[in-house]
């Protein structure tokens, strides 16, 4: 719930300490409460995705603004893997270990954005964003089950699918730092869809439900838009698509 940017990191940073000591207390709490906004600063301000203005590549604000995209994208995301480990109190051990893991991994790429965007003369908050993903977080707060399905199998995967073309526009203007920053970005997300996937696997072992068919059911039932490639099926191989799942994306290019 802290709203504070660097307050937020620094207070990851103690909780990373307290589990390095074993000072996590696993009892669960009485009551889970659900949080329909978590904390964040005040700007930048929020608006529907078809309000946001599009801006090109090649001028300083459409260069600035695809990085505070990406940084708006990275804080909502160390908030949904904090809110993973609040919620669903019952997973076992490595499942914490496993999401306060992703939201140090998150910080640190906020972090990164967030120093280039400055370094453009921007600083995050300075223009709006749309706020899509907490808002399935939020909606997905009832089960692990359909949120492991749609916040890092669907939204966080459709990230590994649009930033190789992200990287080939930054280099095409120069860019060679954001280059670098969206390399690691990919090659960690990569990581934490494979966490989302191993662990809707694990609760569909749990609950003797096929993977594929739980899948595409919740998609059906959940995901407000259509998924549409093209897909990066090399990373979503590597973060745990079954070859299953890869052909049935392949029907839907």
């Amino acid at each position: 719930m802290e709203k504070d940017l660097n307050r937020k990191v620094r207070q990851l940073s103690q909780l990373q300490e307290d589990w390095s000591n074993d000072l996590f207390d696993f009892t669960p709490t009485e009551t889970v409460v659900r949080v329909k906004d978590a904390g964040r600063p005040e700007k930048p301000d929020l608006v529907p995705p078809k309000d946001l203005p599009r801006r090109r590549l090649g001028s300083k604000e459409g260069h600035a603004s695809l990085m505070h995209s990406i940084a708006h994208i990275e804080f909502n995301a160390v908030n949904l893997a904090l809110d993973a480990i609040y919620r669903f109190q019952e997973m076992p051990y490595e499942f914490y270990r496993d999401w306060l893991g992703v939201a140090g991994e998150e910080a640190y790429h906020f972090q990164m954005v967030r120093e280039h965007l400055n370094s453009l003369g921007y600083e995050y908050g300075d223009m709006a964003a749309h706020d899509g993903l907490w808002m399935t977080t939020y909606e997905t707060d009832h089960d692990p089950l359909i949120r492991m399905a749609l916040v890092p199998r669907t939204l966080e995967a459709r990230g590994l699918d649009v930033t190789p073309p992200m990287i080939s526009k930054l280099r095409s203007i120069g860019d060679k730092r954001g280059v670098e920053i969206l390399k690691i970005l990919l090659r960690d997300e990569i990581g934490h869809v494979e966490v989302g996937t191993r662990w809707f696997r694990y609760l569909c072992e749990q609950r003797a439900l096929d993977p594929f068919e739980a899948f595409q059911q919740i998609i059906r039932d959940y995901f407000h838009g259509d998924l549409r490639g093209p897909f990066n099926f090399d990373a979503r191989q590597q973060a745990g698509f079954s070859d299953e799942e890869i052909q049935w994306l392949k029907t839907i290019q």
